[in-house]
């Protein structure tokens, strides 16, 4: 299971939904399931960018879902969250594009959520681990 959680306000998480929508339709394709989370009550998901870039995420589109955020520990949007087994393998950004906020490369040097699904799918081993996100910061809404 793969949880990106994301805004539609958030400039960052509006940039990164073709690479969401390319992983997404990839791995979906060998067995993974994607859900985007809208941690914020008030967001419409079909308004989002990223949601309306690719059906595969339009069909997991989940709002609220801010027991996902505590669940995973994210601070970001867009952050994600890959769950193996009842445990979560990999928690951070999906890769480093973004260096600060505002601040971002041409090219990814690390495609860090592609790399953890990759060992998922031919069945590699893979430790616990995370990355930090870039992005805007998810409200605590308790």
């Amino acid at each position: 299971m793969v949880l990106v959680f994301v805004r539609s306000d958030c400039p960052i998480s509006n940039r990164y939904a073709p690479e969401i929508a390319r992983l997404a339709e990839r791995f979906t394709a060998r067995g993974m399931a994607f859900r985007l989370v809208y941690p914020d009550p008030s967001e419409p998901p079909r308004r989002s960018r990223a949601t309306s870039a690719t059906s595969a995420t339009d069909a997991g589109a989940a709002r609220p879902e801010h027991h996902a955020v505590a669940l995973a520990g994210a601070t970001v949007t867009p952050e994600a969250a890959v769950f193996r087994a009842g445990r979560m393998v990999y928690r951070g950004r999906i890769d480093d594009s973004w260096t600060g906020f505002g601040e971002g490369r041409p090219e990814p040097s690390s495609r860090d959520l592609e790399d953890v699904l990759e060992a998922i799918a031919a069945g590699r081993d893979t430790p616990p681990r995370t990355t930090p996100a870039v992005g805007c910061f998810i409200a605590d809404l308790r």
